[in-house]
């Protein structure tokens, strides 16, 4: 166990390590940023080229959503231990967590998956010869060559309602949090914090 006041690397029976609050945060961070660019971008920008630089953004970011729900993944095996429910928790209360988390992690990486396919399945894509690259710097690999409108719809719908299950999953999570810390204050929301 870390010594008081200093966080500790590995998760414990009482909180969270620090990488594991590193990736909740920054994940969380990039998700509503991915949430809110995947909505402007197509409901709010008209213009053409704009939009297609958006897009190229967007599938960028993707790219480093889906890495990192890798390391998380990775990380929460290397450090299995989790903090304790708060004494008292209903069995309802900590299948409905479980079920949640495992809901959310689902979405981490479904959300980043069906846009690459959707992207890969394009048949404009190929017309045009756009590369799936990521910040320019690698390209992904395309499955789909040529593309399919049918596959292309498919993927888009999966990444849409995907994105609208995230929204609202992430909406619970955040007013569980804040309920865990302002109404029942068990400090489940100081386990994920920096403070200690």
């Amino acid at each position: 166990r870390a010594p008081k006041g200093t966080m500790r690397l590995r998760n414990d029976e009482t909180a969270w390590g620090w990488p594991a609050r590193l990736l909740h945060w920054a994940m969380a961070a990039l998700i509503l940023f991915m949430l809110g660019l995947g909505v402007y971008m197509t409901e709010v920008v008209t213009d053409l080229y704009a939009q297609f630089d958006l897009y190229q953004t967007h599938k960028s970011w993707g790219f480093v959503v889906f890495a990192l729900a890798v390391l998380r993944v990775v990380w929460r095996m290397a450090s299995p231990t989790v903090p304790a429910d708060p004494a008292g928790t209903p069995a309802w209360g900590r299948a409905a967590a479980r079920g949640a988390h495992a809901a959310l992690y689902a979405l981490m990486f479904a959300m980043p998956l069906s846009g690459w396919l959707t992207a890969s399945a394009s048949e404009l894509q190929d017309l045009y010869g756009i590369r799936n690259m990521v910040f320019g710097l690698f390209e992904l690999p395309d499955p789909f060559v040529p593309g399919s409108e049918a596959l292309e719809a498919t993927f888009s719908a999966v990444h849409a309602w995907c994105g609208a299950a995230l929204a609202a999953l992430l909406t619970l999570h955040a007013g569980a949090a804040l309920r865990h810390h302002f109404v029942l204050r068990d400090g489940v929301l100081k386990r994920m914090g920096f403070g200690r």
